[in-house]
């Protein structure tokens, strides 16, 4: 092949559109003859630049024509393969087979677990998978920069000692890993990928070189250092009719500036390297020329534009912010037009639901001017799904063109919520979790499934029942005779539908724990998926991309790892299918699009809005590597962990380059302050006050959702007619109807009752509830034994719904209070105290209500009157709140069993003792009681004598306001009490409380 006299490589800048400029030149030099595009390739990085270079023939042509092929050579990073473009030039080439990615996982998950096993150091199948995944990527970086394994072995002693034990111990690791996957793949007679696009491409860079194609070869858009990949471009280069075209490399950077990039030769004395600066965005197309044996002063400038690009001097400003930190000081030295980014505005914002409406609003304005065009540009995939969601109250459809990974789409989390159930043996979250999700009976009778799901959801709330599918059974199972069941018709109900739903369920119940096959594992989620959904799980461009990669999981499970443990195996599905990116069918706006980086590469819009701009965001923080060290990589010659950021500047520097860009980040994460980017703060540093802020685009996104008139909430006070106020009220609800009307009111005639959290931790009422059943128990079947009743309560401690924690933290307080009890009883009946009654229910008609109350104790004293005991878990009322009157169970109970309310109660009996009996901590010991009055009384105390007719006058006040009388139930009528707040929300207390007026 006759080479040209210099090598034919150009550079498009940064303020032209790549793709459209590309197009435009390549339609000029070769689109006069019909048939002479059609005779050309053109090389481009991967599949998104294809679809992008496309896009923009189609724009530049203007009508029809006949493309050359575009050739993806296929990106490393995104797993691609080489464009099939290149097979029939890859004729002849003995190459092997590359190695499906499923099997290769598989593989190298059970070596890692074979391997670490070995060492005495198992993992799980997830951490296998994950470790497996690094160790081939590992694999192929050293492929694609041509690294032997033998260097890594020939390493061993020089630089190890200088590592840390981790780092020696996965060194060595990997060494037997490295020995061990070739002998893997001569069994199947395959090789790697990467292994296989470097055989492929060094091919066609030999024959190329021998017998170039008839038509032209374009190689664009391409920065890589891989030295196969170079070898083609440089082939390209100097071809009579091939070219080689760089995306913005930066011409403008003076030598010293360009040679400080890196990568530096070894000093010829210590050997000392200096690091490269591989987070600059030239670094990589730096070490392209260099591969390709081109100088920076050798490529020409493309001399074709885009037609929608800005102007010249933006090419030179992003050259001056994205300066090399040794030369920043040249900042000080700039004239204005230098430092200004003209077209390019910032925006900041105070939290990403700001930003992400906001970002909405310049893509909704940008659609007003006819043929204009707009992206978002952002890393962020929660900002990217706001900003679509906001966008669709305007009806525009902005499809995110980087996807969603499989496992956050519903047949993936339908998958991962199959595992997780299974992992957690039936715990009520997963359970339910499952159970309602959006495909489960999709088909006909979702609403009646749904209907009954929600009633087990209300049966499973608080405490966890017992492990499996055995401990819903148990919980469903009607309650023993004699105790207290308020949803017994709920649970009787429920108990009928979970007959059909639980023989879903008992295959994945079958699972036993343990280390077992991945097949049948997985022919079990496959199975119990179709059955649950009616086959909806395979459905729709989501489904059929997870029934893709389940086909392949299922093929190569019998290469994958051996010891799976059921409750790893969450965490291995979501590892494998996270790489999978699930992207919408077409369809969108045709003037709106949202990219992720990959895909805005080549891509530009005349309105560019780039956001996330927060470190740890964008750039995105480097994933480190579990095998290889920085120093060895660095030893290596692979590229460093840091390449990646370079990679995220080159592509901030590109959307620079668009003729409008708006810029944004906000000050918060989702719950810590973030930290502006680096490149953020380059554009502040070399700007200044020059940088223009885009405010008004926050001012919109405040005011959007404003109303045009404020009317604040009045404070609640309803007034239901007589006929819905209860005629019946508990001891218990007194105090809450004059403390706070409206929650009595939210409670008793709403019939509104906060729920209990789904698999809660026992709480005080939880606790209180068996603390009074133990001590009824010890009475009713013990006959108050000091003996029995630290028995009793380690016995139900040992009960299976008793978490182990809950055990060690609350039993040995518990049996400190009983066994104050038990010397407090022993002491009272040898005094002539005898306990009478225990959980006893009582009632009586005061001022024309129904008054009912459980007495938790009724002694006996030695004078034949009654004393009232109230058990309480924690801190009892203060005498002042029973003064007050917003404390009247003792006073209601005594009175009620002065009037013969409690009919086990023989004979008429007047209350002369009332005391709470706490079993918290008092000083140095648990267990203590309190009297709230005192004989004779005194200001701040009832007398003892006079309590009944205290608490009797003042429930009648109250019930004369609110249960036979009009008066409303007002909200918080004293907010100085203490209270739950269960209604604070339904009462919309924030909206109207501390006004200062009347209302609230």
């Amino acid at each position: 092949m006759a080479e040209r006299e210099r090598p034919a490589v150009f550079t498009i800048p940064a303020h032209r559109a790549f793709s459209d400029a590309l197009a435009s030149g390549i339609i000029a030099q070769h689109g006069k003859d019909a048939l002479g595009l059609a005779r050309g390739i053109v090389l481009l990085p991967n599949n998104r630049a294809v679809r992008a270079v496309s896009s923009a023939f189609v724009r530049q042509s203007g009508g029809g024509l006949l493309m050359p092929r575009l050739v993806p050579i296929g990106d490393e990073n995104l797993g691609e393969r080489l464009g099939n473009a290149l097979d029939p030039i890859g004729e002849g080439a003995d190459v092997p087979p590359a190695i499906p990615p499923m099997q290769r996982q598989m593989i190298l998950a059970r070596l890692v677990q074979e391997t670490r096993g070995a060492k005495g150091q198992p993992v799980d199948a997830g951490e296998a998978m994950r470790l497996g995944q690094a160790l081939g990527q590992a694999i192929d970086q050293m492929l694609i920069e041509k690294v032997s394994p033998q260097k890594l072995r020939d390493m061993e002693g020089q630089v190890t000692g200088e590592l840390s034990d981790h780092w020696r111990s996965s060194l060595q690791l990997l060494e037997l890993l490295l020995a061990r996957w070739p002998d893997e793949l001569a069994k199947l007679g395959m090789i790697d990928m990467a292994d296989r696009r470097n055989r492929l491409l060094e091919y066609v860079a030999r024959r190329w070189r021998d017998m170039p194609p008839g038509g032209f070869v374009i190689a664009a858009g391409i920065a890589t250092s891989a030295p196969a990949i170079t070898a083609v471009l440089r082939t390209i280069s100097r071809m009579e009719r091939g070219q080689v075209v760089l995306a913005e490399l930066d011409q403008h950077m003076s030598t010293d500036e360009w040679e400080s990039i890196g990568p530096f030769e070894p000093d010829p004395v210590s050997g000392f390297r200096a690091r490269a600066q591989e987070s600059h965005p030239q670094y990589l197309l730096k070490s392209m020329l260099n591969g390709i044996g081109v100088a920076r002063e050798e490529v020409a400038l493309w001399r074709w534009g885009g037609g929608h690009d800005a102007r010249a001097a933006r090419s030179r400003n992003i050259s001056n912010a994205m300066l090399p930190p040794v030369h920043t000081g040249k900042w000080r030295t700039l004239v204005a037009a230098e430092r200004t980014l003209n077209g390019v505005r910032t925006l900041e914002l105070a939290t990403p639901a700001q930003e992400a409406q906001a970002v909405a609003l310049m893509l909704r304005e940008a659609v007003e001017e006819p043929e204009r065009t707009a992206a978002l540009v952002t890393p962020d995939r929660d900002l990217a799904t706001r900003v679509s969601a906001h966008l669709e109250r305007w009806g525009i459809n902005a499809d995110d063109s980087a996807g969603q990974a499989l496992h956050l789409t519903p047949p993936g989390t339908l998958l991962l919520a199959i595992a997780r159930v299974v992992a957690d043996d039936f715990a009520p979250v997963a359970l339910l979790d499952l159970l309602k999700h959006p495909l489960v009976r999709k088909s006909e009778g979702r609403l009646d499934w749904l209907e009954e799901v929600r009633g087990l959801d209300l049966l499973l709330r608080g405490p966890r029942p017992a492990p499996g599918l055995a401990g819903v059974d148990v919980l469903l199972s009607p309650r023993p005779r004699g105790e207290e069941d308020r949803q017994s018709e709920l649970r009787a109900k429920v108990a009928l539908w979970w007959k059909d739903a639980q023989s879903l369920l008992e295959p994945l119940a079958a699972l036993k724990d343990g280390a077992q096959s991945l097949s049948p594992l997985l022919a079990q989620f496959r199975d119990t998926a179709s059955m649950l959904s009616d086959d909806q799980i395979w459905a729709g461009h989501q489904g059929r991309a997870l029934a893709d990669l389940y086909g392949e999981m299922e093929s190569a499970a019998v290469m994958g790892p051996q010891d799976v443990d059921i409750r790893a195996m969450p965490d291995m599905l979501r590892r494998l299918m996270e790489p999978v990116a699930v992207r919408p069918p077409q369809g969108g706006h045709p003037r709106i699009a949202i990219y992720g980086l990959l895909e805005a590469r080549l891509q530009q819009a005349d309105l560019m809005v780039l956001s996330g701009l927060n470190e740890g965001t964008w750039p995105g923080l480097p994933a480190p590597d579990p095998w290889l060290a920085p120093r060895i990589r660095q030893e290596l010659g692979l590229p460093g962990l840091e390449q990646r950021i370079g990679l995220a500047a080159h592509d901030f520097a590109s959307a620079l380059g668009a003729p409008r860009v708006v810029i944004t980040r906000s000050r918060r994460s989702a719950n810590a302050p973030a930290i502006a980017s680096r490149f953020w703060l380059r554009l502040q540093a070399i700007a200044g006050d020059n940088l223009k802020q885009a405010s008004e685009y926050a001012h919109l996104a405040d005011t959007i959702d404003r109303p045009e008139k404020h009317e604040p909430s009045k404070r609640p006070q309803p007034r239901p007619p007589l006929s819905l106020r209860p005629e019946k009220v508990a001891v218990t609800q007194v105090d809450r109807l004059a403390a706070d009307p409206y929650a009595f009111y939210a409670r008793h005639i709403l019939k509104l009752q906060p729920l209990d959290l789904i698999d809660a931790d026992p709480g005080p009422a939880w606790r209180g509830t068996h603390v009074h059943k133990i001590l009824e128990l010890w009475f009713r079947e013990d006959d108050c034994a000091p003996d029995k009743l630290e028995g009793r309560a380690r016995a139900f401690f040992r009960r299976s719904e008793v978490h182990p924690v809950l055990r060690a933290l609350w039993l040995p307080r518990l049996l400190a209070s009983f066994r104050w009890i038990s010397e407090q009883v022993t002491s009272d009946m040898a005094a002539g105290r005898h306990i009478e009654l225990v959980e006893t229910e009582g009632a009586s008609d005061i001022a024309g209500i129904r008054v009912s109350g459980t007495a938790d104790r009724i002694d006996t004293m030695p004078d034949g009157s009654i004393a009232i005991v109230d058990y309480k878990t924690g801190k009892p009322p203060s005498a002042a709140q029973v003064k007050a009157g917003f404390a009247l169970q003792l006073g209601l109970l005594g009175a009620i069993a002065e009037r013969g309310g409690f009919p086990d109660l023989k004979g008429t009996k007047s209350a002369s003792k009332f005391e709470y009996w706490s079993t918290g901590k008092d000083r140095q010991a648990f267990g203590y009681r309190k009297e709230p009055t005192k004989a004779g009384g005194s200001d701040k105390i009832v007398a003892t004598e006079e309590l009944t007719s205290h608490a009797v006058a003042h429930f009648t006040q109250a019930a004369d306001k609110w249960l036979t009388g009009a008066a409303p139930f007002t909200a918080q009528l004293n907010p100085d009490l203490p209270s739950y707040g269960e209604y604070d929300q339904l009462m919309r207390l924030e909206e109207w409380y501390g006004r200062g007026d009347s209302d609230g």
